[in-house]
């Protein structure tokens, strides 16, 4: 069978998912699109519900919904839809201390940015993400961005002080202009990267208890950098300089 209506209840849920953070909140669901990433779900063993695509892919993927792709077309959140998509279950992660070095993100509202940074931290071995009034990480721009990143990392979301409590005896490194040079300190075993928002960087109630600050050196004609940027070279760095 093929749906071919767009009034279709499975085809309306998956378009509110794509467009509602309460709904994906409420059901506990994301999507997945395109051929790697939903590939790379299933090899990461993410809890797919339901995977949709067109009559052209749906043999390649057991049990999937066969939509029309006018259909797909409408549910799709990509400008050159590749014809299938995957319903995941969010993990449902549970604040707690940190085992390893991890990143803090303070109020990220660009879903680009955050995925990018999910991203960077998968590659550069940084499990766990903790985020405070962030953009939604399992928006499909932020899944987008994250190239697959979200299925190999534990996000962790919370209030200020309850993530600052689960951070407890974890150094916090903050960026910050004046802070030391980037390229000649050195980090700590364990600690967590603090990344803040675009625009009016870390708060001030978590810059007040940071250990370190640093700053990554610029040009005097560059005044910032992008947040995703400046923390993946921070990533990057701090992994390297504790290895000094």
């Amino acid at each position: 069978m093929v749906i071919t209506s767009k009034s279709n209840p499975q085809i309306k849920e998956i378009l509110k998912l794509a467009s509602d953070k309460k709904f994906r909140d409420g059901l506990g669901l994301y999507l997945v699109e395109g051929i790697k990433p939903v590939n790379e779900c299933i090899a990461a063993g993410g809890d797919i519900k339901v995977i949709v695509a067109t009559e052209r892919l749906s043999g390649s993927y057991s049990g999937a919904v066969t939509v029309s792709d006018g259909v797909f077309s409408s549910i799709s959140s990509e400008k050159t839809p590749q014809g299938v998509l995957a319903v995941v279950k969010k993990p449902q992660n549970a604040l707690k201390a940190p085992e390893k070095s991890c990143i803090l993100l303070d109020r990220i509202q660009d879903p680009g940015n955050l995925g990018t940074i999910i991203r960077t931290a998968n590659a550069a071995g940084y499990d766990e993400i903790y985020l405070i009034n962030c953009a939604d990480a399992y928006s499909p721009k932020a899944v987008r961005a994250s190239m697959s990143g979200i299925f190999f990392v534990k996000i962790y979301c919370g209030g200020r002080e309850e993530v600052l409590n689960a951070l407890n005896g974890v150094p916090l490194i903050c960026a910050d202009m004046h802070g030391e040079d980037i390229f000649s300190f050195s980090a700590p075993e364990r600690f967590c990267l603090c990344i803040g928002n675009e625009g009016s960087g870390i708060c001030n109630e978590i810059f007040d208890v940071a250990q370190f600050k640093i700053k990554i050196p610029m040009r005097e004609t560059c005044e910032s950098l992008n947040a995703a940027v400046s923390a993946g070279i921070a990533m990057y760095q701090l992994k390297n300089s504790n290895k000094r």
